[in-house]
């Protein structure tokens, strides 16, 4: 983790903007294809290609998802106006995108980490994304070093939410918590599918350090990451090369910078002054967009349970932590366990296993009364808890109505009697004199030693838990 130890008493601010793109089925502004992985520029038309004569024609589903996205970031939405930003880049074929600048949709909102911390959310706005350019040649990848250059317009015009955070991470620890709780709410609410590696959310990384108290420092941005690794670790590496520039006596200058994850290093890509003129200017072309109450208060309505909730909800029918409750919920098993639960489940250990041995996808079809029962064969001694991970296993591969009794019948698994279990620690006491001295001695870890001899000697039958007391009452605790 990134911190002020590991700098040197440097503290790291860092602000968060991520590009999701929603949902929809065709673009922001047209009626081509919002499409990963297609031909190049096979989902384009004229408005795609900023044709003469072609008009853009607003996208109703893509302002609905943004309002979703909007008011889960507990934001205000507001009426909002669609601007030209003005700049020349190859993938943008008209020569300016269309976004929103002033008056955006969603402003003034916040996102609480899985710890507690609320982090503000400056505002969150529509655009259009641009195409996608391809350096080629032996040089490399990067635009310097290539020998030309292709353009894909298939991405140009799909529909944009920049989500803007306030300056409130000091850690990359911080900020990987905030992409993925931010990711986490935009799938909950439908409005992105939140597949890093496809683009569908790209990071860019305001960073900046100052000694405690002391005025922000200037900062550096980081473009277009994308990966939860690949942003902890362009964070800490900048923090530490503007603490080293400044510990030289250096000046830090405000630029945008790429991450090259292969080196592990960021690079300069522009110099970038405070305020860059775009030239912004309503969109002739678009009406002012201005949603109404009435339709605000109905998607408000609609919104499913968040995260935020639906683990503060597991955690508490469960016993478990916070943190494992995060899993579950992140795996989408929570209605799972909560039903299973419903169905007379021991709580904590439906949370365990959905928590470690439920990663398999289609684990969410498991029937919660026979996960269930499951459940209490294991809490009632029927079988042992390495038993109970097998028949799970087998219960997966036909979810709808797999009985687990008749799976752990079919696989031989039958509970020892007591009387059995006395009689194999007796026996593994007699066979290992010295080994026994120790436990008897304070050594603890020594008792698995014992556990896994007799795990051995019985096929995985015996309960560790049983043995486990069972040593310590012979050792005369």
């Amino acid at each position: 983790m990134t911190d002020a130890n590991t700098l040197d008493g440097w503290e790291i601010v860092i602000g968060l903007e991520v590009h999701a793109e929603l949902l929809t089925h065709t673009k922001l502004f047209s009626a081509s294809l919002n499409q990963f992985g297609g031909e190049p520029n096979t989902n384009i038309d004229p408005v795609t290609l900023g044709l003469p004569g072609s008009l853009p024609v607003l996208n109703k589903h893509a302002v609905e998802l943004a309002m979703r996205a909007g008011l889960a970031l507990n934001c205000t939405v507001q009426r909002s106006v669609f601007s030209r930003k003005n700049y020349f880049y190859p993938d943008m074929p008209k020569g300016y995108q269309i976004s929103q600048f002033d008056l955006p949709i969603n402003v003034d909102g916040w996102l609480e980490l899985p710890n507690g911390k609320r982090c503000g959310i400056e505002r969150a706005h529509l655009e259009e994304d641009t195409g996608k350019s391809s350096h080629m040649g032996a040089g490399g990848t990067r635009i310097h070093d290539a020998e030309y250059s292709l353009v894909d317009f298939n991405r140009a015009g799909v529909p944009l939410l920049e989500v803007v955070g306030r300056p409130d991470l000091f850690s990359a620890d911080e900020a990987k918590a905030y992409i993925a709780e931010l990711r986490s709410i935009l799938i909950a609410v439908g409005a992105s599918d939140g597949k890093m590696e496809e683009g569908s959310m790209r990071v860019d990384c305001n960073v900046s350090v100052r000694r405690p108290g002391e005025p922000l420092g200037t900062r550096c941005e980081i473009k277009n990451v994308n990966s939860l690794r690949s942003v902890g670790r362009a964070i800490e590496y900048e923090a530490r090369r503007q603490a080293d520039m400044i510990l030289a006596g250096e000046v830090v200058r405000q630029e945008t910078r790429h991450w090259n994850d292969d080196t592990g290093r960021t690079q300069t890509l522009r110099s970038k002054e405070e305020a860059t003129d775009y030239r912004y200017f309503p969109e002739p072309d678009l009406v002012v967009l201005d949603p109404g109450e009435e339709w605000i208060e109905a998607v408000r309505a609609a919104l499913p349970t968040l995260p935020r909730e639906r683990r503060a909800n597991l955690a508490a029918a469960t016993g478990v932590s916070v943190a494992s409750a995060g899993i579950v919920v992140e795996r989408g098993l929570d209605d799972l366990v909560l039903a299973a639960i419903a169905a007379g489940a021991d709580p904590q250990r439906a949370a365990t296993h959905a928590e470690h041995n439920l990663a398999d996808k289609g684990a969410g079809d498991l029937n919660p009364a026979m996960f269930a029962r499951l459940t209490r064969m294991e809490v009632d001694g029927a079988i042992t808890a390495t038993q109970a991970k097998a028949v799970l296993a087998e219960m997966l591969s036909n979810p709808s109505d797999a009985d687990p009794q008749e799976i752990a019948t079919r696989l031989g698994f039958e509970a020892m009697q007591s009387s059995e279990i006395e009689h194999l620690v007796d026996t593994l006491i007699a066979a290992h004199p010295a080994d026994w001295e120790k436990f008897c001695n304070g050594e603890n870890k020594v008792a698995g030693f014992f556990v896994g001899q007799a795990m051995k000697a019985t096929g995985g039958k015996a309960d560790g838990k049983a043995l486990t007391a069972l040593l310590n009452q012979r050792r005369g605790q």
